[in-house]
């Protein structure tokens, strides 16, 4: 990161001549107290508009409703999956087989740990 970024210093590196600087902002006022000075009417410029402008706020609202409307699906789902697995019957064992044991985890004895370093 160090190599990249005395590249990028190194590219930008210069004199400043001021000379050959221009400040469009005080051209810009210079001109405005001008027209004032003159009497003229002082109108802004339009701004120009982007084609592909979204509204940030109708997007976020649009999303958590549409995410609303999805979890009030997914529960009425839910349960109606409920209600059918409650009407089952259970199922019987096969003839032949017998159930088979639970698996319970052991547990560790109280006394045995682990010495330290």
């Amino acid at each position: 990161m160090l190599d990249l970024a005395r590249h990028i210093v190194n590219q930008k590196a210069g004199r400043f001549d001021p000379e050959k600087f221009e400040d469009h902002h005080e051209s810009v006022l210079i001109e405005l107290i001008n027209q004032k000075r003159a009497g003229k009417p002082i109108t802004p410029k339009e701004r120009p508009r982007g084609e592909n402008v979204v509204d940030l706020m109708d997007a976020l609202r649009k999303s958590v409703g549409s995410a609303a409307a999805e979890s009030k699906t997914a529960k009425k789902l839910t349960k109606k999956v409920k209600k059918a697995a409650a009407g089952q019957k259970e199922m019987l064992p096969i003839a032949g087989k017998k159930p088979a044991k639970e698996v319970t985890p052991k547990k560790q004895a109280a006394g045995t740990r682990r010495k330290s370093a």
